[in-house]
This record gives C-alpha cells, sequence and structure tokens, in this order.
C-alpha cells in the first residue's frame, strides 16, 4: 500500500491530481477538507475558508498537530489500497505521516493570478474571494509558528517530489506519471 500526502498552493492543482489519481490509478481518496466541513456541519457554522482554518485548528490544539492526517490515515489503513490524503498543511502532519511505510510528499504550485484564475472557475464553497482576499488567505496559512496552525510553506519544503503547474492538465499529468514510475 502507497501512501501520497499532497500539499501546496491555494489552487494549484492538488486536487487535479487526486481526480487523476483516483480516476486513472485507482487510488482512494482521502480529504482533509471533507473531514473538516464534517466538522463545520456539526456546529452548525458556513462552511468557508475562515471556519475550515478556525475549526482546523482548534481540532489540533485540542488533540495535537496531527490529529486530523491521523484520523484519515486510520480509514486509508483499513482499505489496503494505494491511497492519498488531501491536504497536508502542517509539518506534525507529514511527521505523522513519515513513520507509515511506503509514504511520499507531493507539493504543487503555480504562479498566483493562475492558481487565482483557478479557483474563480472552480467556484468552490471556500473561493468566493476577491484576488487581494485570496492572497491575505494564502499568507495566513504559509507561515505558522505555531504547531497546531498551518504553515504550508514547511510542508512544501518537506515534500518529496514537486511539481509545478503553470501548464496545461495533461503536462500535470505527465509530471505525477514520471513520479509514480519512481515510487510505484
Amino acid at each position: 500500500m502507497v501512501i501520497i500526502g499532497i500539499t501546496g498552493t491555494l489552487g494549484a492543482g492538488k486536487g487535479t491530481i487526486v481526480d487523476y489519481l483516483t480516476k486513472t490509478k485507482g487510488f482512494n481518496h482521502y480529504s482533509v477538507r471533507a473531514f473538516i466541513t464534517i466538522e463545520i456541519q456539526k456546529r452548525k457554522m458556513e462552511v468557508n475558508r475562515d471556519s475550515m482554518v478556525l475549526v482546523a485548528n482548534e481540532l489540533r490544539s485540542q488533540n495535537h498537530p496531527a490529529y486530523i492526517i491521523e484520523q484519515l490515515f486510520e480509514q486509508a489503513a483499513q482499505s489496503g489500497n494505494n491511497c492519498i490524503i488531501e491536504s497536508l498543511r502542517t509539518p506534525g502532519e507529514v511527521d505523522h505521516l513519515r513513520s507509515k511505510p511506503s509514504f511520499y510528499l507531493f507539493a504543487v504550485d503555480a504562479d498566483p493570478q493562475t492558481r487565482y484564475d483557478r479557483i474563480v472557475v472552480r467556484s468552490g464553497e471556500t473561493d468566493q474571494v476577491s484576488y487581494e482576499e485570496f492572497i491575505m488567505n494564502e499568507e495566513r496559512e504559509m507561515h505558522g509558528t505555531d504547531p497546531n496552525k498551518q504553515n504550508i510553506s514547511k510542508c512544501i519544503e518537506m515534500a518529496d517530489f514537486s511539481l509545478v503547474n503553470n501548464g496545461s492538465m495533461e503536462e500535470l499529468h505527465q509530471q505525477t506519471e514520471e513520479i509514480l514510475k519512481i515510487i510505484l
């Protein structure tokens, strides 16, 4: 069983990689966003980026920095299949999965304007923001020093493989295939 964790900047293409791996390679998908959304709905809060960050940080601080990923890993381990866990946002989450056999961390990035244009098209619950808000949200999540809060830049540094997604979907799929030749 191979476990791929995926991290990266907002709108960089994490979901595109997930879709590719689930649809063409049979990977099971475990989503931090979905896990947190369920918790937000239990609390009868509005699902938006602020709620996502607040609830994720609370879950981590009430339990431990890798709590969410630990829950998702337990589900993945029970499946016995190759899995992808999306999206790692704290170094503690990466460290937790590093202790597991056959774990690889992918990081994906793209130019900020390209990423913003993608989230506008995606139009998800947390994507209804101006470009300025997009940049502010990303800055808030990039360089945290509290182990229970997001530090995406550190997670990107910890990656085994980095993908740059400024081109087409096909180019991103090709980069993914090159990595799969190494790890599978």
